[in-house]
C-alpha cells in the first residue's frame, strides 16, 4: 500500500469517531486501531488466514509505566549515533577504557559499529571513568549514555 494513502487513512481515523479500520487490497491488508489519542497502523501480509482480534483497551491502560532511569552524577559521554557498542577494537583485544582509568580529552574510549563501519568514539572531557553503562555488543541509540567521567 502506498505510504501517502496509509498516512491519509491514519489521519482520517484520528480525526473521526471511528476506533478501528481494516482495509484489504491485492497487495496486503492494513488494520488501523485508535488507542487513546493516536491511531496505530498494522500492516499484515495477504496470506494471513487467521482473524485478527482487537486488544482490549483496558489492557493498554493497565500497562506498567517504566520508572525513570537514575540520573548519573559527573560528565556523561553519550552515543553520537545508532549502532552496536564495542569496548575493544577486536574480540581478543584490550578494552579502550576500564572503570578507574584516567582518560584525556579526545582519547578513544569505545567503538560504535554502524552500517559495517567501525567508528571510534572519543571522550569530550578529561577525567576518571566511574561507570560503563553499556554492555559489550549491545545496540545503542543516538544520545544514549555510554560512560560517566568525573
Amino acid at each position: 500500500m502506498d505510504l501517502r494513502k496509509l498516512k491519509t487513512l491514519i489521519d482520517l481515523v484520528s480525526e473521526s469517531n471511528v476506533s478501528e479500520l481494516e482495509i484489504t487490497e491485492a497487495d496486503g491488508k492494513v488494520r488501523i486501531v485508535k488507542a487513546g489519542a493516536a491511531p496505530v497502523a498494522v500492516a499484515m501480509p495477504v496470506m494471513q488466514a487467521q482473524p485478527v482480534a482487537a486488544a482490549p483497551a483496558a489492557a493498554t491502560a493497565a500497562a506498567p509505566v517504566a520508572e525513570a532511569a537514575p540520573i548519573e552524577t559527573g560528565h556523561v559521554v553519550k552515543s553520537p549515533m545508532v549502532g552496536t557498542f564495542y569496548r575493544a577494537s577486536s574480540p581478543g583485544a584490550k578494552a579502550f577504557a576500564e572503570v578507574g582509568d584516567q582518560v584525556k580529552e579526545g582519547q578513544a574510549i569505545c567503538i560504535i559499529e554502524a552500517m559495517k563501519i567501525m567508528n571510534e568514539i572519543e571522550t569530550d572531557k578529561a577525567g576518571t571513568i566511574t561507570k560503563i553503562l553499556v554492555d559489550n555488543g549491545q545496540p545503542v541509540e543516538y544520545g544514549q549514555p555510554l560512560f560517566v567521567i568525573e
